[in-house]
Parts: structure tokens; sequence; C-alpha cells
């Protein structure tokens, strides 16, 4: 064989090398999105029933409070102390 074939070969296993290399870094950024995406919908979840809590909360204050009773008793009352 002469320099230019194994120079052609050599070329063409470096760039198989280059495909395979960046492929693998195309999938590990994709794969680490779609990670992300999940866990911000997760969040997203999350604050949900944090709002619905708070609305039972502050109906459960209004109503010890209308009974008559102060806001710090409303408060300690609705904690469950």
């Amino acid at each position: 064989m002469n320099k230019e074939s194994k120079k052609a070969k050599k070329d063409k296993k470096s760039c198989r090398r280059n495909k395979v290399l960046m492929l693998g870094f195309g999938l590990t950024t994709l794969g680490t999105r779609v990670i992300s995406a999940v866990s911000l919908a997760a969040i997203a979840l999350g604050f949900c029933s944090v709002k619905n809590e708070a609305k039972v909360f502050a109906e459960c204050v209004q109503e010890v409070r209308e009974s008559g009773k102060g806001a710090a008793y409303s408060v300690r009352f609705c904690n469950g102390g």
C-alpha cells in the first residue's frame, strides 16, 4: 500500500470516530434536557398543591376569626396546635 491509501484509511477511521463522539454528545445533551423538563413539570405540579393548601389554610383562619378569636389563635388552631 502506498502512503495515500494509508492516509485515506486513517482519515476514514478518524471521521467515523468523530461521528460516534458527536452522536454520543448529542444523545447525552438530549437526555439531560428531557430530565430537566420532567423536573420542571414536577416542580410546577408541586406548586399547585401548595396553592390549594394555602387556600384551605386561609379559609380556616378566616372561619376561626369570624367566631371571635384573635389572629394568633386562629393561625395556631389551623396549624393543629
